[in-house]
Formats: structure tokens, sequence, C-alpha cells
């Protein structure tokens, strides 16, 4: 059974150490929609990703209003009451999400390829002509005052959002896409409404599709689908970046009766589209990307001082950040930050050897694969290509140049991207008890955690 399990695997598209994308074909309607369309026959689904710029980033001053408006695209449609949709879908086994994230409106689906003349119409009438049900809105409304209070219980679900209003301020990119319990208590149905016509447009959107299907048939099917859907004005360009902060700085939040601290510790990255971001992979990998890395060796292993520690870069369109970001108890929150600040300076001070980037190489490429193999991941890629205007080097290129990195192009990579100074420090914790020691790390700014906003 073991054997031919494997065999099975191996059949599927992602299981492979050379994996590159499967054949796709892209298209644009007339009305501007893009259409990206991938066979895969092995099992009778189809996995369908609808990316739309219309993120969180064109929330302006009434956070969370972006994400507000793509959960209420589920609240029913002309032809389908919401009741009715999801007694459809539940009967069917099938699945529709709604969502927003800092950049993009995301719908996600999936369903038996014998379901879809039952399940195509829905998306279309989610995506086309949402009812915006007022009742069903008052009460995501009110959930969702409860859920955003309740996460200020718990600092790790709010570091991230601290952090990035820090850095970025009342840029687009510090804009928290679930929004506060101020903002989202003075969004109206009215403002929905408008943030809809505004940003829902077919061009700018894509569609993609992976699963059990045969593209001509499947572009024939969408074209008619999608023909009514009126092309908008110019697709949504995203925000510009500004100034972010170059002098280091720290932002203490207490929350009183705590007895650990959360720590996020970063300062500028890359954005997506960066030509490096293959070595810059396999460099952070040796920092704080994987279990045996140098951060968990040092902060976990040897020190004990915490049982999580990771780095990684938050890709945008326009730029990103690098962060650490771990916890600790609150007598070990300074020791920590000293530790880790210290292993990333050994990035510049000792580098990385060649047998250490042999395993960082190894490390990444096994990981790769396995990303990308459901449909549903596949579907995610091509939307996240789309959004991102990625082309296939992205994919296909990948192993190639993680062989390529030698000792010189990675010492090249950490001088250019990892951040040896100027640090933002974000502290969630009882910080009256290293307030005085945090000030080593920069200018220190203060927050009670009940203070409304981040």
């Amino acid at each position: 059974m073991k054997k031919i399990l494997f065999f099975l695997l191996l059949a599927l598209p992602g299981f492979s150490q050379n994996f590159k994308l499967p054949r796709y074909e892209k298209l644009v309607l007339p009305n501007g929609l893009t259409l990206m369309l991938m066979e895969q026959h092995e099992v009778p689904v189809l996995a369908v990703s609808v990316g739309l710029p219309a993120g969180a980033v064109y929330d302006g001053a009434q956070y969370g209003l972006a994400n507000l408006t793509a959960e209420s695209l589920k609240f029913g449609t002309k032809s389908f009451p919401k009741a009715l949709l999801d007694e459809k879908l539940d009967f069917l086994g099938a699945q529709l999400s709604t969502y927003a994230t800092l950049e993009t409106a995301l719908l996600t689906s999936s369903f038996a390829v014998k379901d879809q003349e039952t399940v195509w119409p829905m998306i279309k009438e989610v995506l086309v002509n949402p009812a915006f049900d007022a009742s069903e809105f008052e009460k995501r409304k009110s959930r969702l005052l409860v859920e955003l209070k309740q996460a200020k219980q718990r600092p790790s679900a709010v570091l991230g959002e601290y952090f990035n209003h820090f850095y970025y301020g009342n840029q687009p990119y510090g804009s928290p896409a679930d929004g506060t319990p101020e903002s989202i208590g003075g969004i109206t149905l009215d403002q929905v409404k408008n943030f809809y016509r505004t940003h829902y447009q077919p061009n700018g959107t894509v569609v993609s599709v992976v699963g059990d299907f045969n593209t001509a048939a499947m572009k024939a099917k969408l074209t008619t689908l999608f023909k009514d859907w009126k092309k908008g004005t110019a697709a949504t360009q995203p925000p510009a970046l500004k100034a972010v902060p170059s002098q280091s700085r720290v932002l203490l939040v207490n929350k009183e009766n705590a007895t650990e601290t959360q720590i996020m510790i970063g300062q500028k990255g890359v954005p997506m589209n960066n030509p490096d971001y293959v070595g810059i992979e396999v460099v952070n990998t040796v920092l704080g990307a994987r279990f045996t890395s140098w951060l968990v060796d040092e902060l976990r292993v040897n020190h004990g001082y915490t049982y999580g520690v990771r780095s990684s870069f938050d890709m945008k369109k326009a730029g990103g950040t690098f962060v650490i970001r771990t916890f600790t108890l609150t007598k070990t929150t300074i020791p920590a930050i000293d530790l880790a600040l210290e292993v990333i300076g050994r990035l510049y001070t000792k580098g990385i050897d060649e047998k250490l980037l042999a395993s960082a190489k190894n490390y990444v490429k096994g990981q790769f694969p396995p990303r990308f193999e459901t449909p549903a991941q596949l579907a995610s890629l091509l939307t996240t290509m789309f959004t991102y205007g990625l082309n296939d080097s992205y994919i296909n290129d990948f192993q190639a140049k993680v062989d390529a990195l030698n000792v010189d192009s990675v010492k090249r990579i950490i001088q250019t991207y990892f951040p040896k100074d100027h640090f933002q420090l974000v502290l969630i914790g009882k910080t009256a008890e290293y307030r005085e020691a945090a000030k080593k790390y920069g200018e220190v700014s203060e927050k009670q955690i009940e203070t409304p906003g981040y």
C-alpha cells in the first residue's frame, strides 16, 4: 500500500524536486476580466481563486471596510438569498469563501466537477450581484466588534497590527485589515456598497481555475458567464509607499496583567517582485525560518528564553518588512532581544559558509514543491502571480536560482537586504518591568493596550 501511495504522490503535479509550473492558459475577456486556466485531471474537482484589487490598503480611515465588504458578498445575492446559498453549498459539499487581505479581496471555492452547473452561477452572483442584506450586515458587525475586543486579550493576535501601524504609520500598509472596534462601529452599509461599486470591477480582476476540465470548454463557459459584468474605470492602482522610519524606535504596549512579552523586531524589507527573492529565502532559512535556525538554536535551545522564534519577510507590491517574532517571560525580555539582535549581527560578522549554505539550499528545495500540490494551492498561486505581476520564471527558475547561489552571492544578499541597525521594536507586556532598559534600543513611545486602535 505504501508503494502505491508513493507512486500516486509522484504523479501529483507538485511532487517533484524539479517542479515546473504546469501548462496553463491566460486570456483577457473584452470587459477586462483575466482568466487563468490550468487543467489537472487527477481528481474530479475544480478549485477557483478570484483576486480583486480591493484590499485594506484602500480603506482610508475606515479600517476594516475592505474586509467587511468582501465578507458581505456572501450575505446573499439577488438570486440566492443567504439561507438558500448556504443550504445549496452545504448540500453539495462545496466551499465558497470571501475575505480581504491587505492588498487583495479574494473569493475561493472548490467543488466537484459534476456540480459546476450549480456552483458557477452562485460564484457569478456573489461577485456581480451581491444583495448586501442589511440584517446580515448588522449581525456580522456585532460579531466582529466582539472578536476585535477579545483579540486584545491575546497580545499574540494583535502584535502584527501594532507593528504594521508603528512601522508604516497612517500609510495604507499600516491599515489593520480587520479594522478596530471604533472603525467597524462607524461603517455603514452604504459605505460598503460604495466601496464595492468603486473597487469590484472585471478589469483588474483575475479568475483562476485549476482542475478537471477542458480549457476550451471552460473558456467558453466563463466568457458567457461573465459577459454582462460591465467594465469599470481604470483598474485601481495600489497606493504608493512613502517614507518609512530610518531611526531606531521602540513601542511599548502595556498589558498590566501580562506574565510574558510578545516581541516583534523589524526593519525595511523588499517588494514581492524582488529579483533576489530566492537568495533572500535561503539566507533567512539559516537565520530564522527553520527549526534548526540560528535564532531557534540560541533563543530556544541554548538559552531557553522561548518556545518559538521566527524571522520572515512580509513582501508587498510596493515594499515590505523584515521581522523577527518571538515571546518570552517578562524577566527575560531584554536578554532575549539582545540575543536576537546579536544573532542577526552574525550574518555580517560570521557569514554563511559553504557547508551551511548547502544545508539551507537543500532545505529550501525540499520545502518548495509541496506548497503547490493541490488544485486549490495552484489556483492560489496563479492569482498571486497575476496580482504581483510575476511571470513563470518565479516558479520555473526557482531550483536553478537556488543551485546558483554561492558564498559570495549570499554575502551580497546579506549586505543588500538584511538589516543590521535602525530596528523598530514593538513589545506587548508588563512594560514597567523593562521600560528603562528598552531605551537603549531607540526612542521609546508607550500605549496602554486598552487604548483604542493600534
